[in-house]
C-alpha cells in the first residue's frame, strides 16, 4: 500500500474522479484500522520549470552584480531578493537576533512553499530588479517551459 497519494485537480469532472479514487484508497486504509489520514487541499506549488528559471536568473545576477562591496552567491541573492519581494507585497519579514548570539538572521517564507502564481510574480520581480542593475540575461534552455 502506498504511503502517500498526491492528486492534481484542474476541472470539475476530472477532480471528482480523482477524489473518488483517493477515497477508495483512504477507505481501505481506514478500514484496516489504526490509521489516521490527513487531507490537504491547496493551490499547486511552483513548477520545476519555474524553479529552473528563477535559479537561472539568480545565477546571472550572482555573476554580474556586486552587493555591499562583493559578489554574492545564488543562495544569498535568493534570500535578498525573496525578502525584498515579500516586503514589496506587504508580507512580514523578521530580523531576529541569531541564536548563537552573533549577528542577526532574516526569517521569511521559503520559495519552495510558493504557489505557481507567486513564483511567477517573484521571477518577474527578480528580472525587473536585475534589469535595473544592468544584468544581461543569456537565453537558457528550459526558460520558456
Amino acid at each position: 500500500m502506498a504511503e502517500r497519494i498526491t492528486l492534481s485537480l484542474w476541472e470539475p469532472v476530472q477532480a471528482h474522479k480523482a477524489i473518488m479514487t483517493a477515497w477508495h484508497h483512504a477507505k481501505g486504509w481506514l478500514m484496516a484500522g489504526d490509521t489516521r489520514l490527513t487531507l490537504e487541499i491547496r493551490p499547486e506549488k511552483r513548477s520545476d520549470a519555474q524553479n529552473r528559471l528563477l535559479h537561472a536568473c539568480l545565477g546571472e545576477i550572482s555573476k554580474q552584480v556586486e552587493w555591499a562591496g562583493a559578489k554574492r552567491d545564488v543562495d544569498t541573492w535568493k534570500r535578498l531578493l525573496t525578502a525584498a519581494w515579500l516586503r514589496a507585497r506587504g508580507e512580514p519579514i523578521e530580523m531576529l537576533p541569531a541564536v548563537d548570539g552573533h549577528g542577526v538572521d532574516i526569517v521569511f517564507r521559503r520559495t519552495s512553499q510558493l504557489t505557481k502564481a507567486e513564483c511567477a510574480e517573484l521571477s518577474e520581480f527578480v528580472m525587473a530588479w536585475a534589469a535595473e542593475q544592468g544584468v544581461k540575461f543569456k537565453a537558457q534552455e528550459g526558460w520558456d517551459d
